[in-house]
């Protein structure tokens, strides 16, 4: 009975130091997502991409390093859908300092299993604005404010957190500091750097899923937006997409109307389509779109019908108008910007003003066929003139006549006129 006793006292203390050691060999991992960006399909692709990736690889949690003015509202639901159905912990980290959560950044900050900010950094203004970053109809804007209110409401509330500030971030636009959020419980933690968090959470139970956080001295994998990603998220600026848009109307134009010139109608087709990319990409107005195509239309409309410059006006007033309101989301963020479009509009108009004093200098030009065109024209005798002969003029050998007396060959001659369509009348020059 000793013995047996010994050797369960030993087996135990083997367990006790052989447990650590193997805890200590393999700390946890933490994915860290750097996300210092607007909310829009191509950042929400990437963040859902790696909070997937996290449960796929089994990390023990999932960090985003959130920055964010917000965004489009499709976007974001991507992505707070995402962290509610992730079965590893997400964690969002409003920092460094200086960084906010705004807007659609309140939902995606709520959505988290832990909700941290760094000392310097603020939270809110989540109230729904129009696709012009207006006023909202009041009968429309009671529907879309209670919907957002109630929506941040319930998931701030399912993770223990404040749902009556909730509501005020979205019907009032309320702000707070990292300090406010925490003595009002709209966060969880404040931390000023990622280690230093993911120790001061370790340990915790997450609302409402019940998982136990495991990070304390983790080891953690920063990633952020590749290249290719990166570069779809540049081709998506409205303003970019108004710019290719413009350029590639304008080159296919260009080589419609002077056919063979080649590089005009190609970079024009490249731009059209990178541009028609970003249409794609973005949510858009089929109003604003309309405009557009309207206004290009008068703008050729011009080349042809005699308006006096009205159809170009038309045209500059379609294209400002369309412009602004071509994309359609729920936010500022992705808005054209007026100066962009105006100089756009107006770029266009003076290239139209100056083909169509082009067609006006060259209909009013007096008509001067090849033959009209050698009058006044110096050339030499090639077979003598008596009173007729052969003459070389302009590069070519032309049967004349001259009134005078007989020229030689060699004799420099000037041409006077035309005798008939195949003859010219011609002097000593």
């Amino acid at each position: 009975m000793k013995s047996r006793a010994l050797r369960g006292v030993l087996a135990a203390f083997a367990a006790a130091i052989v447990v650590p050691a193997a805890h200590a060999a393999s700390p946890p991992r933490v994915l860290a997502v750097e996300f210092d960006n607007d909310v829009n399909p191509v950042t929400a692709d990437y963040v859902v991409d790696e909070i997937h990736r996290a449960n796929d690889e089994r990390f023990d949690a999932v960090v985003i390093l959130l920055d964010t003015p917000g965004g489009l509202a499709d976007a974001m639901k991507d992505i707070y859908e995402a962290e509610l159905a992730s079965k590893v912990p997400v964690i969002v980290y409003v920092s460094p300092n200086g960084a906010r959560a705004a807007s659609a950044g309140v939902w995606i900050g709520e959505a988290g299993d832990i909700l941290a900010m760094a000392p310097q950094t603020n939270i809110g203004s989540s109230t729904p604005v129009s696709a012009s970053g207006g006023e909202i109809p009041s009968d429309l804007k009671r529907k879309v404010v209670n919907d957002a209110a109630k929506s941040l409401r319930a998931i701030s509330e399912e993770h223990g957190r404040n749902g009556d500030w909730a509501e005020a971030a979205v019907r009032k636009a309320d702000n707070l500091t990292a300090r406010e959020a925490l003595e009002m419980n709209v966060i969880d933690v404040i931390a000023p750097t990622l280690p230093a968090l993911l120790n001061q959470v370790d340990g915790r139970t997450t609302k409402p899923k019940g998982i136990v956080l495991n990070t304390a001295g983790a080891q953690v994998e920063t990633v952020q937006m590749s290249l290719w990603k990166r570069i779809l998220d540049t081709l998506i600026d409205p303003n970019l997409i108004l710019i290719l848009m413009s350029l590639g109307v304008l080159g296919i134009t260009i080589e419609l109307w002077s056919p063979g010139l080649i590089f005009p109608g190609t970079i024009g087709a490249i731009c059209l389509i990178v541009g028609l990319f970003g249409l794609q990409v973005l949510p858009i107005s089929w109003a604003g779109l309309l405009l557009m195509l309207l206004a290009a239309g008068f703008f050729l409309a011009e080349l042809f019908v005699t308006s006096h410059g009205a159809l170009a006006l038309a045209g500059v007033v379609a294209f400002v108008i369309g412009s602004l309101i071509l994309f359609d989301p729920a936010g500022e963020t992705y808005q054209v910007s007026v100066p962009v479009a105006l100089g756009i509009a107006a770029t266009m108009a003076l290239l139209v003003a100056f083909v169509i004093t082009k067609i006006v200098q060259v209909r009013r030009a007096t008509v001067v066929t090849g033959q009209e065109n050698l009058i006044g024209q110096v050339g030499v005798v090639r077979q003598a003139l008596d009173p007729e002969g052969l003459v070389f003029v302009h590069g070519e050998l032309w049967r004349a006549r001259t009134d005078g007396d007989a020229l030689p060959p060699g004799e420099p001659i000037r041409v006077e006129g035309l005798d008939d369509a195949l003859t010219l009348r011609v002097a000593s020059a």
